[in-house]
């Protein structure tokens, strides 16, 4: 019985014995598996796709195999609406699966109204938790994403312990504030946040995730991570 991997339909075999794959096959069975966490600007805002974030547009780029999960409105320590924070998300979403090649866990923006240390101390207990589910998984740490104008205080003390975080365990950290990716703002009509937020202020456009996704992907690249793979 056929099955669907990512439009194609890939088969177990036949009663004429075992075919040469072929070489769409070869690329699906060879493609990296990365799996992502996060809040809104990974899973998309409510009525938003998955597809078109840009978790899955920087999987398009670097031609991975990708799982999108987490839950808008979400955070490290912030459960959102039906308070599941992220070690919640990680294990109902997630953890029970085979491991990924790559788990790159996106947050904090949600939690800063929490104290930094808090959110640092639940942001390890994820790692922690990914880590001796899949021992040998590559993690990535990506600090939090803001959407408009200058980010408060409380923004950047959380980023700080992310990123001191991300050292602790030898983890790439990926910093969108320190970066710039987003600049100016929306209501003002200025910095890339005039192109690429939505009105709402805080939400990337499907071109914002577009471009947020190539800019990922370069770092991705620059830190070794293009084509992950679980260490040995």
């Amino acid at each position: 019985m056929p099955w669907p991997v990512d439009g194609l339909r890939l088969h177990r075999g036949d009663r004429a014995g075992p075919k040469a794959a072929s070489p769409a096959t070869k690329h699906v069975a060879s493609a990296p598996v990365v799996m992502f966490l996060g809040d809104s600007y990974t899973v998309g805002e409510r009525g938003a796709l998955p597809e078109t974030t840009y978790a899955s547009a920087v999987a398009r780029l670097l031609g991975w195999q990708v799982v999108v999960a987490g839950k808008a409105g979400t955070g490290f320590v912030n459960g959102g609406v039906r308070r599941s924070a992220y070690i919640q998300l990680f294990e109902s979403q997630l953890g029970w699966r085979p491991a990924p090649d790559l788990l790159v866990v996106s947050g904090g923006h949600n939690d800063h109204r929490y104290p930094p240390d808090q959110v640092t101390g639940a942001a390890r207990i994820v790692l922690e938790r990914a880590r001796q589910r899949w021992p040998r998984t590559r993690l990535a740490l990506i600090g939090p994403i803001w959407g408009n104008e200058t980010p408060p205080p409380s923004i950047l003390a959380i980023r700080d312990g992310l990123r001191a975080l991300a050292q602790e365990f030898r983890a790439p950290f990926v910093d969108p504030v320190g970066e710039r990716w987003i600049t100016g703002s929306r209501t003002a009509g200025t910095g890339t946040a005039a192109r690429y937020i939505k009105r709402d202020g805080t939400h990337p456009t499907p071109e914002g995730h577009r471009y947020m996704a190539s800019l990922l992907a370069a770092d991705l690249r620059r830190l070794g991570l293009a084509r992950p793979s679980r260490s040995r």
